[in-house]
């Protein structure tokens, strides 16, 4: 059953995360829409919601052709070339550059630019160099020299591998990055559990669970090249301060934090941060103060590892759900139920 008052509000803001959830038509033209159709905003007494397609059709409506409301959309269109732009760069056997990458997908390069950007929160050249520092990841351990895994991940030599300001070093990682010893500490707190793990420079994972078993799971997951060592004593004081914060959120926690990510996650990380307490925005809204797309922000919201400190359960879905969260709905409701009870004392 359609919400009429929630499917307006999607027309008058364009909302294009409500894109395929329901159409609208309009008596006066006869025509039935997308709620993001970028045509004039009609009347309200003239407008009517349908689940799909196909029942506005039903109902003697016939589809705009300004936004094309019974195929793919514009968005979904260029979501699929931008699919096909990155099958293009992994799988040429010589570099791209923008304007025969352009070429191909049949976009002109600036388009290309901002829609590949938009929805992968890179530009295609450095879409690609991030791929090949994920094969180098990948060849590191296994390979019998740093320069061989350079070479096989697609780098000329060692040099450029060096010149990038990392926690490790190429060797280190090679070498499981024995180098590096990340403390962890788990304690029961009003969500289940919670795990706190710190760098030698600082926070840079607090995980949410059901159980230790499955915390330092995910901690060993996330950070899998790195020596693991419970301190329950040297984090003892960091803990307090969160299991004080999630009590009463008015009391925000001032550790210092090893925030680890792509350029783009920690460009949405820094966002959330400054989401202030007892207040929501909505992924739609937090693409465009960035200049991306929902999705680009929603997966980097997935992969924060650090709740609450890095707020990630302060975006909703933009028709007022709560919608994903990754250590599950329940606690990003208890969250901020805590955050606005904490508003209103």
């Amino acid at each position: 059953m359609l919400d009429s008052d929630l499917c307006w509000q999607a027309v008058c803001t364009r909302d294009t995360a409500q894109d395929g959830r329901f159409v609208f038509a309009v008596r006066s033209t006869g025509v039935y829409c997308r709620p993001n159709c970028p045509a004039r905003r009609p009347r309200r007494e003239n407008v009517s919601f349908y689940i799909d397609a196909d029942a506005a059709a039903a109902a003697g409506f016939r589809p705009c052709k300004r936004c094309s409301p019974q195929g793919q959309s514009p968005a979904e269109q260029l979501d699929a070339l931008v699919v096909a732009a990155c099958e293009s760069l992994s799988n040429s056997e010589q570099p791209l550059t923008l304007a025969q990458l352009a070429a191909r997908i049949g976009l002109s390069a600036s388009h290309l630019t901002r829609a590949f950007k938009a929805r992968t929160g890179l530009t295609p050249k450095a879409w690609t160099a991030a791929q090949r520092r994920a094969r180098l990841e990948q060849q590191l351990p296994t390979a019998d020299s740093v320069l061989d895994a350079a070479l096989s991940a697609g780098y000329s030599g060692t040099r450029a591998l060096y010149q990038q300001p990392t926690p490790l070093s190429p060797a280190q990682r090679r070498k499981q990055a024995a180098g590096e010893q990340l403390r962890y500490s788990i304690a029961p707190c009003p969500l289940g559990h919670l795990l706190l793990a710190s760098s030698a420079k600082g926070i840079c994972a607090l995980l949410f669970g059901d159980a230790p078993d499955a915390l330092r799971g995910e901690l060993q997951q996330r950070f899998a090249a790195a020596e693991l060592r419970v301190d329950d004593t040297g984090l003892g004081e960091a803990l307090r301060q969160v299991l004080t914060q999630l009590r009463e959120p008015q009391r925000a926690t001032q550790l210092p934090l090893d925030i680890r990510g792509t350029a783009f996650q920690q460009q949405v990380w820094r966002a959330l941060q400054q989401i202030p307490l007892g207040q929501t925005r909505n992924y739609a809204e937090l693409a465009a103060q960035l200049g991306s797309h929902p999705r680009a922000v929603a997966r980097a919201c997935a992969s924060n590892p650090l709740g609450l400190l890095v707020p990630c359960h302060r975006v909703i879905a933009s028709n007022g759900s709560l919608s994903g969260y990754r250590w599950g709905l329940a606690r990003k409701a208890a969250l901020l139920e805590g955050e606005a009870d904490s508003q209103a004392q």
